[in-house]
Order: C-alpha cells, then structure tokens, then sequence
C-alpha cells in the first residue's frame, strides 16, 4: 500500500496477534499483521499511525546523517567490537585479514575482494564472539535455542525461529560486548515470548535491566555498522 506516496510493505504471518509498524534499518516501512486481519484493517491502522510513521522517518534520516562510506584504503576506520580500528594495507602477512597493534592489516592483494574478506572476518568473529556470550547467558534461561546461526538478515540484528532457533547478523560483532550481550538476550526471552507483548518486555527488563540503552546505542549508531 501507499501512504502519502511512501510505499509501505505488509507481511502476515500466524505469530502475530496485532498490526505492528516497523521502520527498518534501510528507511522502509513495514507492516507485520496476523493472517487473519483484512486489508481495510491494516490500512486504518496504518493512517491512524501515520503522524508516528513520518516522525519516525524523520528520525531515521536525522541518523543516518552519520552513515559512514567507507573504502578500503590507509586509514580508514572500521568497527569491531565498538571500537574503531585504522586500516592498514600491507605486502606480507600469514592471513588476507587480522587485528594487530589497534589496527586492520589487509593483506594488499586481497584488495579486489576486501569487502568479502571483511565480510568473512567478521562472520568468523561473529560466531565465535557469540558462542562465548551465549554460553554465559544462557544459563539465566531454561529454555535454550535449538540451532544458532550467523547470516546476512538484511534489516534484523537478529531473529527468533518457530523451531526456537536463533539468527544473528555478521554484523552484530561490530558492537560494543555490552550491546552484543543485549541482542542475545532479546533473543532469548523470544524464546518463551515470541511476539513483543508487554510480557516480553518486562521479562527482558528482568533479564536485563537498563537493557534500554543498549536499544538506544544501536538506533543512534546501528548505522554505522556497515561496510
């Protein structure tokens, strides 16, 4: 459908019981509605909201004023762990990519693919870095996920599976340990509560409180997390 000529993307699916509106991480506007819920439905709830649509849409652009475009070149700075580290392209080393003295080194002939092995780099870390947070913080649920996963999802950080699976992006390594943490955790409480109801949210605020200004850091700074 079309709101004041902003398209906007309706997605059904049986875990929902009410229509949400989401503002994705790339500026569109999505709907997530039960299967059961009409049409004339969703686009009354999609105008009634739609003075908090464009206000968030105007918040999305304020951020992504700090969208950084980033190039493969001496001294420019990419994220690991919430910490900005300089690039440094040299002739030898024993791998295409590694940390070393508080800097990238790229190996110079990996330059024509340096995007896939950044990609690959922080995939590897990803899964490492989150095995290592998983296995504290699982132990403060009794339901733990049956698979853990990290993909390319697009506008999601990370999702919970009907199969009580969890996925996370590659690019969740780039943040600070205390929003990675914060992720996880999100993640883990889909695991009793599958949808956002004010049972979710008070048992994340259980599991972990003051979780909101670890939501805040990545809206301000998810941006950023990019190649």
């Amino acid at each position: 459908m079309i709101l004041e000529g902003i398209e906007v993307l309706i997605e059904r699916t049986e875990r929902r019981k009410t229509v949400s509106i989401f503002i994705e991480r790339d500026g569109s506007v999505k709907v997530l509605a039960p299967l059961n819920v009409s049409e004339e439905r969703i686009e009354e709830v999609v105008f009634t909201k739609s003075y908090q649509i464009f206000k968030k849409l105007a918040r999305w652009k304020e951020l992504n004023h700090g969208k950084v475009n980033r190039e493969f070149v001496n001294g420019q700075s990419f994220l690991y762990l919430g910490r900005n580290y300089r690039l440094a392209i040299v002739d030898i080393q024993e791998v295409p990519l590694k940390i070393s003295g508080g800097n990238f080194l790229l190996l110079k002939k990996q330059l024509p693919n340096a995007e896939k092995v950044f990609r690959a780099f922080y995939k590897h870390k990803s899964e490492l870095k989150i095995k290592e947070r998983l296995s504290l913080i699982s132990d403060r649920f009794q339901q733990k996920p049956t698979s853990v996963k990290v993909l390319e999802l697009q506008n999601r950080w990370a999702s919970w599976t009907p199969k009580n699976g969890l996925n996370f992006h590659w690019k969740c390594v780039m943040a600070p340990v205390s929003v990675l943490d914060y992720i996880i955790t999100h993640e883990m409480v889909h695991l009793t509560h599958p949808n956002h109801s004010s049972e979710f949210w008070n048992e994340l605020d259980k599991k972990m409180p003051g979780f909101r200004k670890h939501e805040q850091w990545l809206k301000t700074n998810g941006v950023k997390m990019d190649l």
